[in-house]
């Protein structure tokens, strides 16, 4: 699968010694089964060269762990996607979160982040669970359903659209929106360019809802405007932290939940165990997150000559990261294949590391509980009820559809399948 190339390193070509490998992470055969590649990236070496792509890449934790915090030595400004912004215009602004670095980056997450407080959370808990407990409830008396289009989509449609400050209609676009994306992150493949001639009424939608005219008072998008009219921000920047609110809050979580149902339907075993110490519901979604990452890659770039594991890597390389293969990296991670909600996750980049780690990341922990602990109060066990089926995306792991039949509790404490 890979060679051994020794060449001048050069901008466009392989470092000395890099092995070459010849595979494409963005088939549709690589990102169906992510996980049968890993290995093979993994042992080829710290660093490799995609052959298809021209760029350099790392998926062993160590590189890209310590990656993901150097922000000096390897960039977001110049794009997280396989475009170079340094070379070639964005397709949308730049994001003031993922796509800039300090000092600017740190002004706007701040702002971000005094929005996104523990006490915003603390205060939006309580509903978020009365919503949680509505929808499983519903579902759990149907007792089969689809866990990504009835049960994952419907509940961040409400819950996160409410808490933006979002009107009500048009919502149906943040999902496809969120699509275009993560998938524009890749490269200029059949699923970027679909994506993209469907998203002239999507583009507008979304930039219509970020203006402060649009959004409701006390949610998280006015906050942000609130921060503007203190000087923190302009109007501008304001609008544009508002979009990676709908960029990133919605996709991302649906597909985590879809990554939970999934693992706990073919782990009964762990649902089990989860059970009988609902404690763990912390841990189980970090270890979901761990074990099938919902964002699988994003990209850096060096801003001076590096030297990884033994790689010289030149100014202006851009490196993508596997983050999901360092999350099951053997040499990290005892028995990394195994889903084990009791497993010590601390150091998972499921939501990346360092200064560019995900802001949101609470509001994830939080939503995702919220329906784990519907779940736990209602359901003995998850299984399938038909072929989960893949929406192929070049930056997530993502779903179509989860068929799945519950086996509810009975009064008497003991399992009643409902058919």
């Amino acid at each position: 699968m890979y060679t051994e190339e020794a060449i001048a390193p050069e901008k466009g070509s392989p470092a000395a010694h890099v092995p070459v490998v010849r595979l494409d992470p963005f088939s549709d055969e690589f990102l169906s089964q992510p996980y049968a590649f890993h290995d093979d990236l993994r042992d080829a070496g710290p660093v490799v060269w995609l052959e298809k792509y021209g760029i350099h890449a790392m998926a062993r934790y160590a590189e890209v762990a310590a990656t993901l915090k150097d922000w000096r030595t390897f960039c977001s400004g110049r794009g997280v996607g396989l475009a170079d912004f340094s070379k070639e215009a964005p397709w949308r602004p730049p994001s003031l979160l993922l796509e800039v670095d300090p000092p600017l980056h740190d002004r706007t997450r701040l702002v971000v982040g005094r929005v996104l407080s523990a006490g915003s959370l603390q205060a939006l808990r309580p509903l978020w669970q009365q919503i949680a407990d509505s929808v499983v409830e519903k579902l759990v008396a149907r007792g089969t359903f689809d866990a990504i289009t009835e049960l994952a989509e419907v509940y961040l449609l409400k819950v996160f659209p409410d808490a933006v400050g979002l009107r009500p209609d048009g919502r149906e676009n943040l999902l496809p929106y969120g699509s275009l994306a993560f998938n524009s992150f890749g490269p200029r493949n059949n699923r970027t360019e679909d994506a993209v001639a469907k998203s002239a009424p999507l583009v507008a939608w979304v930039a219509a809802s970020c203006k402060r005219s649009a959004l409701t008072k006390g949610g998280f998008g006015m906050g942000v405007f609130e921060a503007a009219d203190r000087g923190e921000v302009s109007e501008d920047e304001a609008e544009r932290l508002v979009r990676s609110f709908l960029t990133a809050g919605v996709d991302t979580i649906v597909n985590g939940l879809g990554n939970m149902i999934a693992a706990f339907a073919a782990h009964s075993g762990q649902w089990q165990l989860l059970r009988e110490n609902p404690e763990l519901a912390r841990k189980a979604f970090e270890e979901v997150l761990r074990w099938d990452s919902t964002v699988q890659t994003f990209f850096r770039t060096t801003t001076r000559d590096v030297e990884i594991g033994g790689i010289n890597l030149p100014e202006g390389s851009k490196v993508l990261l596997f983050l999901a293969a360092a999350n099951r990296d053997p040499r990290h991670w005892d028995d990394p294949e195994k889903f084990d909600v009791r497993r010590r996750t601390f150091g998972h980049v499921g939501f990346g590391a360092g200064v560019h780690a995900c802001v949101g990341q609470a509001i994830a922990r939080t939503e995702v509980e919220s329906v784990l602990r519907a779940l736990l109060k209602r359901v003995e066990r998850i299984e399938f009820a038909g072929e989960p089926q893949r929406r192929l995306n070049n930056t997530l792991r993502s779903w179509a559809s989860i068929p799945v039949r519950i086996h509810a509790c009975g009064s008497n404490g003991f399992a009643s399948t409902i058919q």
